[in-house]
C-alpha cells in the first residue's frame, strides 16, 4: 500500500504578515509549523501503513524552508519526502497549487502505484478547502471530503468505506480506490516521534524538485501567472462600540425574558422571523 500525504508549511497564524503592495502572505521573519490539519491526514496515513503495511510519501509545495516540516513527518513515521520548490511556484493560489501538488503526484505515481491520497481539510492560512478538492479534480480520483472515520479498507476489493461529517449528520460513503480524502480535525491523536526518529529524520535526504523534475507541463498555470485570485484589500475587522446588554433575571419569570429577548432581536432583525418561517415550511 503506497500513501501520499499532501502537507503544507504555514506560518504561526499568530504572527502572520501580509504583504502592503502584492497582498502576499510575508514568511520572513515568522514562525512556521506543519499545517495542524495535515497532521490529523498524515497519522490517520500512519494507521493504515502500520495495519496494512507499505509506504507514506508526505508531498510539499514550498520555499525551501519547508524541507524542515517534511522532517518532522520523517520523525512521526513518514517513509519517504519529496519538496516540490522553484521560484516559479512563488504566489500561487489554490487553483496554481493544486496544478502543482497533482504534478508531483503523478511523478511518485511512476514510481510506486499510489492507492490513497490524503490532505488535510484546509489550511490555517488560506481557510479555503480547495486544494485537496483540486487535486482529486485534475488527477481524475474519488473525492472523500470532511472525513471522520475509515471504517473499512479492502485492498483486495480496491474499496474503501468512511464516515463523512455533514450538515445533516453523518454519512457513510463507500468508493474504489485510488482515492483521494480531506480529514476533519480531532479524528486522531498525532503520535509522538521519539529520540531515534528524529535522529534519522535529522539525517533523511529530502527529495527537492524543481518545476522540471515535478513534471510540470504548462508553466503558464504555476505561481502568480497560474493564479487568477486577486486580493483586492487586506484588513481587520471593525471592533464593535456596541456593549453587551446585562438583563437582571427572576427564575420565575424566565418565560416572560425569553419573550422579551426574541421581541429585541426580531425588532433589529426585521426579516429573520419570517426567513425563519419560511426555512420551517421548507422542512
Amino acid at each position: 500500500m503506497h500513501i501520499v500525504v499532501c502537507i503544507k508549511q504555514v506560518p504561526d497564524s499568530a504572527q502572520i504578515r501580509v504583504h502592503p503592495v502584492t497582498n502576499t502572505i510575508m514568511r520572513q521573519g515568522v514562525p512556521a509549523i506543519v499545517n495542524p490539519y495535515d497532521l490529523f491526514s498524515l497519522e490517520e496515513a500512519l494507521r493504515l501503513k502500520d495495519k496494512f503495511g507499505g509506504r507514506v510519501t508526505v508531498l510539499c509545495m514550498g520555499p525551501p524552508q519547508a524541507e524542515e516540516a517534511l522532517r518532522k513527518c520523517i520523525s512521526f513515521g513518514a517513509d519517504d519526502a519529496v519538496l516540490v520548490t522553484d521560484r516559479a511556484f512563488a504566489g500561487a493560489d489554490t487553483l496554481a497549487t493544486s496544478y502543482a501538488l497533482a504534478a508531483g503526484v503523478r511523478q511518485i505515481a511512476r514510481e510506486q502505484a499510489v492507492d490513497l491520497v490524503f490532505t488535510g481539510k484546509q489550511t490555517i492560512d488560506g481557510d479555503t478547502a480547495q486544494v485537496g478538492p483540486g487535486i482529486a479534480k485534475r488527477m481524475g480520483l474519488q473525492l472523500l471530503t470532511y472525513v471522520a472515520r475509515i471504517v473499512e479498507c479492502d485492498l483486495e476489493k480496491r474499496s474503501i468505506t468512511v464516515e463523512r461529517r455533514a450538515e445533516g449528520g453523518l454519512q457513510v460513503l463507500k468508493t474504489a480506490l485510488p482515492c483521494l480524502i480531506t480529514m476533519l480535525e480531532n479524528t486522531n491523536e498525532m503520535r509522538f516521534a521519539g529520540l531515534p526518529a528524529m535522529i534519522h529524520a535529522a539525517a533523511y535526504p529530502v527529495r527537492k524538485w524543481s518545476k522540471e523534475q515535478a513534471g510540470i507541463e504548462d508553466l503558464d498555470k504555476i505561481g502568480l501567472k497560474g493564479s487568477p485570485t486577486v486580493v483586492s484589500k487586506v484588513f481587520g475587522p471593525t471592533p464593535r462600540t456596541e456593549k453587551a446588554e446585562m438583563l437582571d433575571v427572576e427564575v420565575s419569570n424566565l418565560r416572560d425574558v425569553a419573550l422579551n429577548l426574541l421581541q429585541k432581536i426580531f425588532t433589529r432583525h426585521p426579516t429573520l422571523e419570517s426567513d425563519l418561517l419560511m426555512k420551517e415550511m421548507m422542512l
